[in-house]
């Protein structure tokens, strides 16, 4: 069998995602060779995701490269996967998950206790989810637009830019920052993005289906891949991308599925939330109802007012 070529961004993590992947198949005896791409969200640093638009910020141009033949699979993080992919290209695996939850990194020992309004804090995210879910738990807490690699944004950090860097646990333990963590913020509150903790593998629809089947049974973890079914069939039908403050997690309690998610108003003043049951079978169905019980809520006029303010 030919050297799999896996096609990745160029960023520390992004290239830890890639040899992750990669080892999972030379495990399995299967030969890779990694090839770097740099997307658009690498390009543009300087605005925010939501300006730059919210669907294949970070996987367009891994996707051209699948298309021509240049590279077999492209490894994501699978929050950057958007919901909905482009005709002819698919997702055939998922990694076993990461610990799902949101973090507080400082360079600061004495970081204030984040209940405490008498303490002024300024912490930076991209994340219109993030910080409506500040806006809505922790009003008195300031809010500032940070972009770039994880070394990049710790770096400003340090500078002064802010107090504290509001991250993905998964992305910040991978790299080794896990001195700098403050605070595991609790998931009652701060429910993750879809799919976030995870590393998916996207590939042209054309691929052999039996090296498609050899790929999925090296690398795919089937029950992080119900639960990110769900979390993405959810997502789906809110048309969401990750500029949309929607969030949802799926989890296990014995042989049934949990799907605990909803949507916010980008400045926080509005939370709608539900939760659903099902079988692993009706994964996708799962996010379907989910999604539909939201959008009955008012999610749908409130899917349009973000819209309209993204897009304004």
């Amino acid at each position: 069998m030919k050297s799999i070529r896996i096609g990745t961004r160029g960023s520390k993590l992004a290239l830890y995602q890639a040899n992750y992947v990669a080892d999972l198949l030379n495990k399995s005896g299967i030969n890779t060779t990694i090839v770097t791409i740099e997307t658009k969200g690498d390009k543009v640093l300087d605005v925010s995701i939501s300006k730059i638009g919210s669907k294949g910020v970070f996987t367009e141009e891994l996707e051209t490269k699948l298309a021509v033949g240049e590279i077999d699979i492209a490894v994501h993080s699978a929050k950057d996967l958007p919901s909905r992919l482009p005709e002819g290209f698919e997702t055939i695996a998922f990694t076993e998950r990461e610990k799902v939850n949101d973090i507080i990194i400082s360079h600061k020992d004495d970081f204030p206790d984040l209940n405490d309004p008498s303490k002024p804090i300024v912490l930076g995210t991209s994340a219109t989810r993030r910080v409506a879910t500040l806006k809505y738990f922790y009003p008195h807490i300031k809010t500032v637009d940070v972009r770039g690699n994880l070394q990049t944004r710790v770096s400003k950090m340090e500078n002064g830019l802010c107090d504290g860097l509001l991250l993905a646990y998964a992305g910040v333990h991978r790299m080794g920052y896990d001195q700098l963590i403050k605070k595991e913020l609790p998931l009652s509150e701060f429910i993750p993005a879809v799919g976030q903790g995870s590393i998916g593998v996207e590939i042209h629809s054309g691929m052999d289906p039996d090296l498609k089947k050899l790929l999925k049974a090296a690398i795919n973890h089937p029950k992080s891949a119900a639960c990110l079914t769900a979390e993405r069939s959810f997502l789906s039908v809110l048309e969401g991308g990750c500029s949309i403050p929607a969030f949802a997690l799926a989890h296990w309690e014995g042989d049934r599925l949990i799907l605990e998610g909803g949507l916010m108003q980008i400045d926080g003043k509005e939370r709608l939330f539900s939760s659903h049951s099902s079988t692993e079978a009706e994964a996708s169905l799962l996010g379907k109802k989910l999604a539909e019980d939201i959008k009955s809520q008012g999610g749908d006029l409130l899917l349009k007012e973000i819209k309209q303010r993204l897009n304004g």
